[in-house]
């Protein structure tokens, strides 16, 4: 059988790492198996829908290069299912339930239900549907509850869990899973509006598209029971499970977005390259060799494997996410990420050529995580220093250095170009170590501490501006104008 996966978030929010996760490994398992991935929107809960979330979803998704293989698209691109436009099918399949006698009508009001899970509470019982005290077809009579029916009562559809009967199933990542069905609630598959909730419908859409293997998350793991029990209700062949592992922060609870950014689009907005994002997204729970952190996509397609699948927590460690950024700062292409910095440099008013901009990206591309840190980073390659770091001068401007650096100067005037070797030839028949002039050359070009290597540096900015900088530098020093900054 050809594998089918599906990818089913709803629309309450903007998309969370872990569903990038969960949308991710669903694809990298279809390519793998050279199966089929489908997007399905849950939209049924109405209460909790957050407008322009499918949006967001589908941007995120699409920006993550998670492509789809089915559904109702239009112009070649496949969209999603939307579950709110299949109302009628669910209200079939939940009818033919209650005639099977595998679900039944139950009409308490949110007040009944209320107080009886305070009297469950009371007596130090864990909440569940009190099926035989309740208001609900077993207890009214088929009669009774047809009337009720037909004058308009508002009800709802429960699952009817059988007593006394062991649930099991096998999950990929977890094994064999077995759960009585004392510890299964009388789950609502219709609500009263008359919408099904999310167990009923998602059994319904994934049988009907044929779907081979749920991976989901771990959240779903309490729910399967009852999907177990739905299938065989229904007398339909059960998908393969797999539940992944939560994301966890880094003091190892439950990633959210009350201890920082969750969201796709927050790593989208500072700057992260979607291949490196998708790459340690991959690997959050799952690597495939244990020695590598940087694998393509066709890699991480090619390697895949659920069973590999931890099933513990993975840490969300950001640090490890921006190393693996700068990863692909050194190997994306000079001419992609000057196609990124270029804009960046224009809102900040420097008109650079594509030629200059690229020599700074690779003078820089390994001293940074970030695209957009070059200007700051580098921000003395697109403007002379206007102020200078003051412990930098004191430690390495002192009072011969004007007597050692002058000379120097004009060599590397009158030389056709910088050279490292011109300038250690003039620091050996000085007397001087290479350093004693690296620094003061570093402090009047740049104005900082750190940065590139100094001659590289200067081979970017070349002669005239070097030159420049240095007078300007010479100038300032004997008019006492020389501005400073804390380092």
């Amino acid at each position: 059988m050809s594998v089918r996966v599906r990818f089913a978030p709803s629309p309450t929010g903007r998309l969370h790492v872990g569903g990038l996760r969960t949308a991710l490994y669903n694809y990298l398992f279809a390519k793998h198996c050279n199966g089929r991935i489908i997007l399905r929107i849950e939209d049924t809960d109405r209460t909790r829908l957050v407008e322009n979330a499918q949006e967001n979803l589908l941007n995120s998704l699409s920006w993550a290069g998670i492509k789809f293989d089915e559904g109702p698209g239009i112009g070649g691109e496949y969209g999603p299912y939307i579950q709110s436009e299949r109302l009628d099918i669910y209200s079939k399949y939940a009818a033919e339930l209650i005639a099977n006698g595998k679900a039944y009508y139950a009409f308490d009001s949110a007040e009944e239900l209320a107080e009886m899970r305070q009297r469950q509470q009371d007596d130090g019982e864990n909440p569940k549907y009190a099926r035989s005290s309740m208001k609900n077809q077993f207890t009214l009579g088929s009669e009774k509850t047809q009337e009720l029916i037909a004058a308009g009562a508002s009800y709802v559809v429960r699952l009817n869990v059988p007593a006394a009967v062991d649930v099991s199933f096998c999950d990929v990542i977890r094994g064999n899973i077995t759960v009585g069905t004392n510890e299964i609630d009388d789950q609502i598959l219709m609500k009263s509006d008359g919408f099904p909730t999310y167990h009923l419908a998602n059994v319904v859409d994934d049988h009907l598209m044929k779907i081979t293997h749920v991976i989901r998350g771990e959240e779903w793991l309490p729910s399967t029971p009852k999907h177990v029990l739905l299938y065989d209700g229904f007398g339909w062949e059960k998908p393969g499970f797999a539940h992944l592992p939560l994301l966890l922060n880094e003091k190892k609870a439950k990633l959210s977005k009350r201890h920082g950014d969750v969201a796709v689009e927050d790593f989208i907005q500072k700057g992260y390259f979607k291949e490196a994002f998708v790459n340690f997204i991959a690997l959050l729970g799952w690597n495939p060799t244990g020695n590598r952190e940087i694998y393509s996509i066709g890699e991480l397609i090619e390697f895949f494997n659920l069973e590999k699948v931890n099933k513990g927590g993975a840490i969300f460690d950001t640090r490890k996410l921006d190393w693996t950024n700068s990863q692909y700062m050194k190997t994306t292409p000079v001419g992609e990420l000057t196609g990124l910095l270029a804009p960046l440099l224009k809102e900040k008013g420097i008109d650079c050529n594509s030629s200059y901009i690229e020599r700074v990206i690779e003078l820089f591309r390994e001293r940074v995580r970030f695209v957009h840190e070059i200007p700051d980073t580098a921000s003395y390659m697109f403007d002379p220093p206007k102020a200078y770091e003051e412990k930098y001068y004191i430690k390495h401007w002192k009072e011969d250095t004007l007597q050692i650096i002058r000379p120097l100067i004009e060599l590397l005037r009158n030389a056709d170009e910088f050279t490292y070797s011109l300038t250690k030839e003039y620091a050996e028949t000085q007397g001087l170590k290479l350093r004693d002039v690296v620094h003061p050359l570093r402090l009047m070009i740049t104005g900082q501490s750190t940065g590139a290597g100094m001659f590289e540096t200067m081979e970017v900015l070349g002669k005239e501006e070097c030159l420049s900088r240095m007078d300007s530098f010479i100038e300032r020093l004997a008019n006492s104008d020389l501005k400073f900054e804390a380092d």
